[in-house]
């Protein structure tokens, strides 16, 4: 299993993924999943996945087989519009995962988030969906899950809620990942972060370790918090000896 996020936001768009992957308590590695393509001045793509890390794999080689094609059909300079570019990945994956259904069945696909910029157009994301077909990211709900999702999902909406800026985000990504990783062994460190501002092209890169003092901070903090927070709940005369109905 796995977790990635990725966040629309007025500032531009943030990305995070984890980067453990596991066939099993005793084999147990770590793979990038969150990729990075930039293949002409004007345009930037971002890849996250989740899934069949070798379905993942070809797809990617995929992509950058028809990127040094130089032209000659479809790739990810070639695309106008980021939804093509998320068309154009699914078709990839549906066709890759098709090669190995046979002998895996419904283990062979994967899944992506797409995000990034084209142009003038306004940065954007999509979820990817093993069978070919996408859904973007809504104003409502500015963010997207794959993977892993349910543990973190409160801490995304409360980043819409709060209206939060880019560094706020950030933090509030964090400890979503944080709560997944806490709730189940097969998310964890590195942590991959990307964050692209509009009409830069370019995505800014950090990795995070697992020794990181940025998430003994936050892991830190967290938890004191929590500690308070459940300290200051109102209590329940139900639940007290003798309490009523």
């Amino acid at each position: 299993m796995t977790y990635c996020l990725a966040m629309r936001l007025d500032e531009g768009l943030l990305f995070l993924s984890d980067t453990r992957t596991n066939a099993g308590v005793d084999n147990v590695s770590t793979y990038r999943k969150l990729h990075v393509r930039t293949p002409a001045p004007d345009r930037v793509f971002v890849l996250q996945s989740a899934g069949n890390l070798a379905t993942t794999q070809e797809v990617l080689d995929r992509l950058d087989r028809d990127l040094r094609g130089a032209g000659d059909g479809e790739s990810l300079a070639t695309v106008s519009h980021l939804f093509e570019a998320a068309l154009y990945i699914g078709r990839l994956s549906r066709q890759v995962a098709d090669t190995h259904r046979p002998t895996l069945g419904d283990a062979a696909t994967a899944t992506f988030i797409l995000g990034g910029q084209v142009g003038q157009e306004p940065p954007d994301i999509f979820l990817v969906y093993p069978e070919g077909n996408y859904i973007r990211a809504s104003d409502d709900r500015p963010y997207l899950q794959i993977g892993e999702s349910k543990y973190g999902k409160f801490l995304l909406d409360l980043a819409v809620n709060a209206e939060a800026d880019l560094a706020t985000a950030t933090k509030i990504a964090l400890a979503s990942m944080m709560s997944t990783a806490k709730a189940n062994l097969s998310v964890g460190p590195p942590y991959d972060v990307g964050v692209l501002h509009p009409g830069t092209y370019t995505v800014e890169e950090t990795r995070i370790e697992a020794d990181s003092r940025v998430l003994g901070q936050l892991a830190e903090v967290w938890e004191r918090h929590q500690h308070q927070a459940v300290a200051e709940l109102p209590l329940l005369d139900t639940a007290l000896p003798g309490g009523g109905g």
